[in-house]
């Protein structure tokens, strides 16, 4: 069992910055050991990974948020700071937990519920 809560989006203008938060809680600390990650779903799109960190510290990044984006960890939260936001990453961002990245590709494992990230001018 793995509760998730997402915070941190809201609008902003390109060039903007924002830093999402990922606040979850398990039974034994099991989402100590799990791949959490921050994926988007933009209307019309199919849902994507933005960034993912293991539990052993090992990230990966889409294309698009390398050099912008920057996701961290502690023991039961996960980061997302996002620089230099741009039109085209607006989306609901949502956190998912699982034993793999591979889990949350597929869109299993445990999700939060969304935030809004809306960049416009």
């Amino acid at each position: 069992q793995v509760r998730l809560a997402e915070s941190g989006g809201g609008s902003v203008q390109p060039g903007g910055s924002l830093r999402l938060s990922c606040a979850a809680s398990s039974f034994n600390n099991i989402v100590n050991l799990r791949t959490m990650g921050w994926y988007r779903q933009a209307p019309g799109k199919q849902r994507e990974l933005v960034a993912a960190v293991s539990g052993g510290g090992t990230t990966d990044y889409a294309d698009s948020a390398k050099g912008r984006f920057t996701i961290s960890r502690d023991r039961n939260t996960v980061y997302l700071q996002m620089n230099n936001l741009k039109p085209e990453d607006t989306a609901v961002y949502y956190c998912g937990a699982a034993i793999t990245i591979a889990i949350l590709n597929q869109g299993f494992g445990s999700w939060g519920q969304g935030t809004q990230v809306t960049v416009s001018s």
